[in-house]
């Protein structure tokens, strides 16, 4: 693994997500050379990874309750997005 990549891999949700912002603004720029807009292009795409990762994890975690006829808990479920 890279230093970068490592880097990448210790960000909080936050920090990755802030850095992918900057990152986007500093493309849409147009300031970044050539050289510059692929590295950005690849730190972009790996905090991106790093985001989504984080966020299926977190929804992993997450569960719905369960709640019987009579309106008590009976229990939890995985939670489902759809």
């Amino acid at each position: 693994m890279s230093d970068q990549s490592q880097a990448i891999s210790e960000l909080s949700f936050e920090a990755a997500l802030k850095r992918l912002e900057e990152i986007v603004r500093r493309l849409e720029s147009g300031d970044a050379s050539l050289d510059e807009s692929i590295e950005l292009y690849g730190e972009g795409d790996r905090l991106r990874q790093q985001c989504e990762a984080r966020l299926q994890a977190a929804q992993a975690r997450i569960e719905k309750i369960q709640v019987g006829r009579d309106g008590q808990p009976t229990g939890t479920a995985p939670f489902d997005p759809a």
